[in-house]
């Protein structure tokens, strides 16, 4: 069985920015256990299958040892190849995933997801300072751990204990502070789920995003993850949903076998 896949730098423009993530079509799901395998093989931070359909089509992502339940660059990057290899004309896609329906649209050179609003709410988590060898200030929960610094500086100095990150009750841990030239950074660390450190994180606007705008009285916002690929966001509130725009940049385009 040979199936088309595309490797897509998302949150970036530039090629070697941003969060690379694998997208691989299919005409049907193939057994669970098989798509955990591709997403072992690609070992990127996740690879998205899709079912391509006029209207609604079928998302999932996989880790490279979990299936989980949100992924925003992932799901960029499948916004992308609908847009370039199966529905040209169209100016917006949606999927039906474990999160409900998402929307990826075009907007100029920039694509922007349609996600829901997660605010976070306060959570006393005391071994968040030895797993992270640095105090936060506060630490909240929502669909990801949350734990708020006050300086930039002090985002790019953390060096984590993934053993304890994995501790910590949540998949993914997210580091946030206001930031020297936009409005928030942030990095995330996810070794529970097999991304020790992720590049470019769009999910985690969705907790990121209310935060920020409730702090800062702003809808609009732009922020930057402090990996070593850098993630570049422009965001905002719109209610209970989120928009998050990148751009994206493709990276390599061919088939796989899988027996």
């Amino acid at each position: 069985m040979r199936f088309p896949i595309y490797q897509v730098d998302a949150f970036t423009s530039r090629r070697f920015g941003g969060n690379p993530a694998a997208v691989v079509l299919l005409d049907e799901w193939l057994p669970d256990d098989a798509m955990q395998n591709i997403g072992l093989e690609n070992n990127l931070s996740e690879t998205a299958f899709v079912i391509a359909r006029d209207g609604v089509s079928l998302l999932r992502w996989f880790t490279p040892i979990v299936e989980i339940d949100l992924c925003g660059h992932a799901t960029l990057a499948a916004g992308y190849v609908l847009f370039k290899y199966r529905y040209p004309s169209l100016a917006q896609v949606q999927f039906q995933t474990r999160s409900g329906i998402l929307g990826v649209r075009r907007d100029g050179p920039l694509f922007v997801l349609d996600f829901p609003s997660l605010p976070p709410v306060p959570e006393v988590v005391p071994a968040t300072a030895t797993a992270l060898g640095i105090s936060p200030r506060e630490t909240l929960r929502s669909n990801a751990l949350v734990a708020v610094f006050d300086t930039e500086d002090e985002i790019l100095g953390i060096r984590p204990d993934f053993e304890l990150v994995k501790t910590l009750g949540s998949h993914m841990t997210t580091v946030t502070a206001p930031g020297k030239a936009s409005d928030y950074v942030f990095r995330v660390f996810g070794p529970a789920a097999g991304i020790p450190e992720d590049p470019a994180t769009g999910s985690a606007q969705c907790s990121l995003v209310p935060y920020w705008s409730a702090r800062l009285g702003k809808t609009a916002l732009t922020s930057r993850q402090l990996s070593s690929r850098t993630g570049e966001f422009v965001c905002g509130l719109h209610g209970d949903r989120v928009s998050i725009s990148g751009g994206v940049v493709e990276y390599l385009r061919g088939e796989i076998d899988v027996g």
